[in-house]
């Protein structure tokens, strides 16, 4: 079974088979031809992947993210942040880098984050004499920020395949956003003093005192979602609706800057968006469901642990793995199929799944800025018209960064760990 399994899952992928279709056409052939259970169970399993509250949180983030996308509240982050660095040598670049990581924190989607801001900052930097390529590499990696800053999309996927409280994961990833925020920061005032780039812009205390107060609308909401999630005043899925709410409420009646058309092609983006992926993760669900029931994780972490002796062994191979198996499917996908398989090994281990699920979004993280399924230099080619080598190469600089960050979030477990134990443990 195990041969065929693995066999068939290669086959259609190597053929070009979408990996929604790959999960359930190799749940329906192990289904078939190796168990009694009788093929309406994948049906059955599709629907049961999905009957969950907690999932509604993921097309109501999608869709707050394209309100926000499509508004005026990404141009509003950018000015405040103008204000408060762009003062001083190389502050363009930190401006970028902030209103990354606060745009993250308001849509929770990763090519989100780079259309909003890099259509923004992308032209703003190269215009104030910052070397293109650094600027695209720069908005392309920090943009990525979505997915580890709350609310993450992956977070809430995770979550949804290991039974983990979704609160907690968002509350791992703050530190780890921060600490790769500061990290590009660093890099940036230090390519800035060594290349003496110019200041990209001085404010006057009067505009900027403007632009805080037309601005403080779109800096509210990650503190509106994010307070009452960690308060307990209402669920992440009412979390999720709220955020919506409130996007339409200042993107409508304060900034009114969004048209119509806008507000339409905002709806149909991220009905497509939440369709494929709700779709991809019921085929996983399935998937995990069979695996499950033939105890395959159970005999997984018996191999695993005759391999890797110890936990940070076990956790450096898991990354190895995850990183070269984004080179086959989209890292999203492999966290779900892959993730489940390990749950047996990491209790026997007794590695956090809060920690674990903070690493696997990092990776995920990573993959989204490799080819071939880095969907964020794929953002970046639409956004810039280069090519996938141009936008390859201008990342390089910032995987580097990201990668160290990496493996010091995995082999510090506290940096993740810390704020949850402490507020919600």
């Amino acid at each position: 079974m195990y041969t065929v399994l693995v066999l068939s899952f290669v086959i259609l992928l190597v053929i070009g088979v979408p990996i929604s279709i790959t999960l359930a056409s190799v749940t329906m052939i192990i289904l078939y031809f190796f168990t009694p259970s009788p093929l309406l169970a994948i049906p059955q399993q599709l629907f049961n992947g999905l009957d969950n509250f907690v999932m509604l949180a993921v097309p109501f983030f999608i869709l707050a993210g394209a309100i926000m996308t499509q508004g005026a509240m990404a141009k509003r982050l950018v000015d405040i942040m103008n204000f408060f660095v762009g003062h001083i040598r190389g502050g363009g670049a930190i401006a970028a880098i902030l209103s990354c990581l606060f745009f993250a924190a308001l849509s929770g989607s990763s090519p989100a984050t780079v259309v909003a801001i890099g259509s923004i900052m992308i032209p703003a930097l190269t215009k104030s004499g910052y070397p293109e390529r650094f600027s695209i590499g720069l908005l392309t990696t920090a943009g990525s920020l979505g997915i580890v800053i709350p609310p993450s999309i992956p977070m809430i996927f995770y979550a949804l395949v290991m039974n983990v409280s979704v609160a907690e994961l968002f509350m791992a990833g703050i530190l780890p956003g921060v600490l790769i925020a500061l990290a590009f920061i660093v890099y940036s005032l230090i390519m800035a003093r060594r290349h003496n780039w110019r200041i990209a812009q001085k404010i006057s205390f009067s505009e900027g005192m403007t632009s805080l107060r037309n601005g403080i609308w779109a800096l509210m909401l990650p503190v509106l979602v994010l307070g009452g999630i960690y308060s307990g005043i209402f669920t992440p899925t009412e979390a999720a609706a709220i955020s919506v709410a409130y996007a339409l409420f200042v993107e409508l009646a304060i900034y009114r800057e969004i048209s119509l058309q806008k507000l339409m092609r905002a709806a149909i983006d991220s009905a497509v968006l939440s369709g494929s992926l709700l779709f991809i993760l019921s085929c996983a669900m399935s998937l995990i469901w069979l695996l499950t029931t033939e105890q395959i994780p159970e005999k997984l972490a018996e191999i695993t642990m005759s391999v890797a002796k110890t936990p940070n062994m076990f956790l450096f191979l898991v990354v190895l793995l995850f990183l070269f198996m984004g080179s086959v499917i989209d890292d999203v996908s492999a966290m779900m199929i892959l993730s489940p398989l390990f749950f047996e090994t990491l209790k026997r281990f007794g590695i956090d799944l809060v920690h674990y699920g903070l690493v696997m979004v990092l990776v995920i993280e990573y993959g989204f800025l490799t080819p071939p399924f880095g969907l964020n230099l794929f953002v970046a080619m639409g956004l810039t018209k280069k090519s996938l080598v141009e936008v390859s190469r201008a990342v390089a600089p910032f995987l580097i960064i990201l990668l160290f960050c990496l493996f010091l979030c995995t082999y510090i477990p506290e940096i993740s760990l810390y704020l949850p134990k402490k507020f919600l443990r």
